[in-house]
């Protein structure tokens, strides 16, 4: 099986676990972390799923998950957040993820995103392009490529903006972080991920306020390979802790990171559920 075919495999056992709690999310316990990001055992039980079908098939890599952290070593490593947005999952909100990549040699060469709620599945792999299928009980259906680029592109001006996490969510430190931009690009809502609007055409930007390398990690690779640009407000290009800009092209992605003109020590900031 090959590695896309097996990431794919793993981000819907674990979608489909996820979903089972969230079905019964009267009777789900909450907790705290240490940071004050809320934890429940659907976040264990998904990441659990999801390395059991990696283990099995790839017992010689390491695993990076959001909740039982690194096991295994060597240059291949799977990145996992069985559930990116726990705050929205346990809101009942449908537009929780889950991802799944992998890094070999320091680089992200694949990445799945579904969002098991509103049944849609997004993957890329290094050098072959973004797509974006439904799920359906016989598996998956209508798959098709996508793309960031649109035909009537305008400037910064034009642009429409995506803000991850939720308005409601936002601390006063992020709303000063993105207030430059969002002065001047046009604040979109979103009804899934911001990033995957940006990889389908239609966003033009999404900032990313906080988060994590597996927050990053699969989304960043379907953004690029949907023809768009993601990087740390740094201008760091490989997914790291911190907020991010995803971009439909790079010409857009420097404007933007020039109007934001990150601090050369960030704010800090909540950590990503």
């Amino acid at each position: 099986m090959s590695d896309l075919l097996l990431a794919r495999r793993a981000a819907l056992a674990g979608a489909t676990v996820g979903l089972r709690h969230f079905a019964a999310l009267a009777e789900l316990p909450r907790e705290l972390k240490s940071d004050g990001s809320v934890v429940t055992e659907a976040d264990r039980a998904v990441e659990a799923a999801i390395r059991q079908v990696l283990g099995d098939a790839r017992p010689d890599d390491a695993v990076l998950g959001e909740e039982a952290g690194q096991t295994g070593g060597g240059s291949r490593r799977w990145i996992v957040d069985p559930i990116d947005g726990t705050a929205l999952f346990v809101d009942g909100d449908d537009r929780w993820l889950v991802l799944v990549a992998l890094e070999e040699a320091g680089e992200i060469v694949v990445g799945v995103a579904v969002v098991p709620a509103q049944r849609k599945v997004w993957w890329a792999q290094r050098g072959c392009g973004a797509f974006e299928a439904e799920i359906s009980g016989a598996g998956l259906t209508g798959g098709r490529r996508i793309s960031a680029s649109r035909p009537d592109r305008n400037g910064l001006a034009g642009s429409r903006l995506g803000v991850i996490p939720t308005d409601a969510e936002l601390s006063p430190a992020e709303r000063d972080l993105i207030a430059p931009l969002s002065a001047v690009a046009a604040t979109a809502p979103w009804s899934i991920h911001a990033a995957l609007l940006v990889a389908r055409g239609e966003l033009d930007l999404t900032v990313q306020v906080r988060g994590q390398v597996w927050d990053y990690a699969a989304t960043s690779l379907i953004v690029e390979e949907a023809g768009g640009c993601f990087s740390g407000l740094d201008g760091q290009p490989r997914p790291t802790p911190g907020p991010a800009l995803f971009a439909r092209d790079t010409d857009l992605h420097a404007s933007a990171l020039q109007i934001l003109k990150a601090p050369t020590t960030p704010p800090r900031l909540p950590r990503a559920s």
